[in-house]
């Protein structure tokens, strides 16, 4: 048998449905316990883009119609690292692709292939044991079989054959895998696509939706406990106390333990003279009423996140609605940042960025969305700060894609995005200002506070989910119960001899005055040449962001 257009089409969305099915238990294989734009998430979000394109399709298209189509809503559509590898693999598909009416089995074989080459090409430094090892050695399969046969069906037994064999492995190339007993989670998203291409090619039909059919409700929650990501709302009440434990206080382990009974996304710390609480649940006052005989309670707040979560879709959607307009370029540089919340927002275009992109951790960014901020920019040479690791391929992708010279500078993070604006001299040309605002990202130290969000081992720390986490420079090095305490070690091992300078960034789960309070502790433990400067970023996900100089 031979690919139709037709069979391709279906088979892609089919392939996009089981990702979309699947993306939860992809995502639960990411080995780092921080909250994070996840591989499952970002792939079904990227092939999903192309479903629309698909779905206008008649049957009577081609091959090289449907791969064409697909490749560009994926281009524009991808996501974090693991969604542009994947659009990259299907760009691939469809150049080896281009001209055909059908496909054999050989001809899809050699357009994978040219599909992984160009993912190896688009990554600086290809890591084996991730989704690059995985849909290389699948293709390599394929096409080898494509050598004896060029049946589909038979060629695409080989593929998946050595695809699942190869993520199999995947633990014995990364160490990091293999200590947490999984596999690499974008190698098991491309096989969910594959095999749910294959069960069309097979006859079996198109895998359905079930996030569409079942109609689940999701939100957007925002709370102490758990920062800004896409959730199922089991529960109705957020509900959030703190105890003044009285001299007869029982054993704060007995107060989860009851919570944990009534609800979910429990997290109680207990402090010195406190216990700080948190909890989902159907059944606020119960919680409370528990709450009370430990001790008085105080700063209590309870919300209801399903009416959050309409009034949140109803902003989602007039955002959608109000795109940026392109405009043409007027000045010689421009700017593009990546960031969340309003004090960043607000910070970044102080400093002189024309359009910014709203997104970050959890939230990573389209390569659209970055290339509609990059035409929204008066000027011929834009300057784009991803401001994440995993925003970067995204951003580069805009490059290829706009009418004017797009520079993406290397911020991974905030900070850095930050150090890079301040380094901008207007005086100078855009190839001296590409230097030495690269050159200034090296010159900042990054903290970063945030909550874990799953149990964990890193680096022999055993992490419990809701614990607060301290990371130094991407490095996860502080596992603690106290938001202060985990501040001052992240912020002390960042500060060197050298140090003059420390900005303190708190987010949207941290109150004025315990950030105001933090900001003291740090200035009664650290140097007194040391200025420290506290700003209100609105951040989600990250309690705490620090610039260390």
């Amino acid at each position: 048998m031979e690919i139709t257009g037709k069979l391709l089409r279906d088979g892609i969305i089919s392939g996009a449905n089981n990702i979309i099915n699947n993306k939860n238990e992809v995502d639960e294989l990411n080995v780092f316990p921080v909250p994070d734009g996840d591989t499952g998430t970002n792939m079904s979000m990227t092939i999903k883009n192309a479903l629309p394109e698909l779905s206008k399709m008649g049957d009577d298209v081609t091959v090289a119609t449907v791969s064409s189509a697909v490749a560009s809503a994926m281009l524009r559509g991808a996501r974090g690292n693991s969604g542009v590898i994947l659009s990259l693999l299907f760009r691939g598909i469809s150049k080896g692709l281009a001209g055909k009416v059908t496909a054999n089995g050989k001809d899809f074989a050699e357009a994978l292939n040219k599909g992984v080459a160009a993912a190896y090409k688009s990554v600086m430094k290809p890591t084996e044991g991730t989704v690059l090892t995985v849909s290389r050695e699948a293709a390599e399969a394929a096409l080898s079989k494509s050598g004896e046969t060029e049946d589909v069906i038979e060629v695409f037994n080989a593929l998946l054959e050595e695809g699942r064999a190869s993520l199999n492995r995947t633990p014995e190339l990364l160490p990091a895998l293999k200590k947490a007993g999984v596999v690499d989670a974008g190698g098991m998203g491309f096989l969910k696509i594959f095999e749910g291409i294959f069960a069309v090619l097979k006859g079996e039909g198109i895998i359905e939706n079930k996030e569409a059919s079942e109609k689940k409700e999701t939100a957007i929650v925002s709370s102490n406990a758990a920062g800004t990501y896409e959730t199922e709302i089991e529960f109705t009440y957020c509900t959030e106390y703190i105890v003044n434990k009285k001299d007869t206080c029982d054993d704060p382990t007995k107060l989860r333990a009851y919570l944990e009974s009534i609800g979910d996304s429990v997290v109680v710390v207990d402090d010195d003279n406190i216990i700080k609480v948190h909890v989902h649940t159907e059944h606020p006052g119960k919680a409370i009423e528990k709450g009370i005989t430990f001790g008085p309670l105080t700063s209590m707040k309870i919300e209801n996140m399903k009416e959050q979560h309409r009034s949140q879709v109803i902003k989602a959607e007039n955002e959608v609605n109000s795109k940026l307009p392109p405009v043409k370029p007027e000045k010689e540089i421009g700017f593009v940042a990546v960031a969340n919340g309003h004090g960043l927002e607000a910070l970044f275009t102080d400093l002189g960025v024309d359009s910014i992109v709203r997104g970050g951790q959890t939230s990573n960014p389209s390569t659209e969305d970055i290339l509609e901020a990059v035409m929204a920019t008066p000027a011929h040479n834009v300057f784009v700060l991803p401001n994440n690791k995993n925003i970067i391929m995204a951003a580069e992708q805009a490059v290829k894609l706009a009418d004017r010279n797009v520079i993406v500078l290397q911020s991974r993070s905030i900070p850095q995005g930050i150090t890079a604006m301040l380094a901008y001299d207007p005086t100078a040309s855009v190839k001296d200002n590409s230097v030495v605002m690269t050159a200034a990202l090296d010159n900042v130290g990054t903290g970063l506070v945030t909550f874990a969000v799953r149990d964990s081992e890193v680096d022999d720390k055993k992490i419990k989910q809701g614990d607060i986490l301290g990371m130094e420079n991407g490095k996860l090095n502080v596992v603690e119960k106290d938001l202060t305490k985990t501040l001052y070690k992240v912020t002390k091992h960042l500060v060197t001899g050298t140090t003059s300078y420390i900005t303190v960034i708190y987010g949207a789960d941290v109150s004025d005055e315990d950030a105001e309070n933090a900001v003291s502790y740090l200035k009664s433990k650290l140097s007194d040449d040391i200025e420290i400067a506290l700003v209100n970023g609105g951040q989600p996900v990250y309690y705490y962001i620090v610039s260390v100089e």
